[in-house]
């Protein structure tokens, strides 16, 4: 059974509410942390205390303790003529933008969520923010 601060080796599913899968963990190449060491969220790492090897659960977390709520000031429009006319981009696009952070600059992900021939709509969210996530945990194995 696992306890606090055991090293567990897992396969994972997790899907959005929709059942579309964001990420497939599986068993010929599963994952391996311990916990208490922060790599998962509390509610996750709470819910495989007393689980065994080979035992399945869902597992769902809030936004709050996935990918947090989605941030309307987040969103925002672009009218650099110049980076429309080379990049071409197209709604859907991951465009990797400079931002700055604490005074240095920094490459950030943001998703065009709009395109015209003037403006982007961009949005520097996580794509899983503000999504319930539910993962199906398999335990593959335990140790102390």
């Amino acid at each position: 059974m696992i306890q606090p601060n055991d090293t567990v080796t897992l396969s994972f599913t997790g899907k959005l509410d929709n059942g579309e899968a964001f990420i497939i963990v599986s068993p010929d190449e599963p994952l391996t942390v311990t916990l208490g060491n922060l790599e998962l969220p509390p509610s996750v790492e709470q819910a495989l205390l007393g689980m065994d090897v080979g035992e399945t659960k869902k597992i769902r977390i809030a936004p709050d303790e996935g990918f947090g709520p989605r941030q309307k000031e987040l969103v925002q429009i672009i009218t650099n003529q110049e980076m429309i006319d080379k990049l071409k981009p197209q709604p859907g696009m991951i465009l990797s933008l400079k931002t700055e952070k604490d005074g240095q600059e920094i490459m950030v992900p943001a998703t065009v969520v709009r395109a015209t021939d003037s403006e982007l709509e961009v949005d520097y969210n996580h794509p899983l923010a503000g999504h319930h996530l539910t993962y199906t945990v398999t335990i593959i194995g335990i140790q102390r």
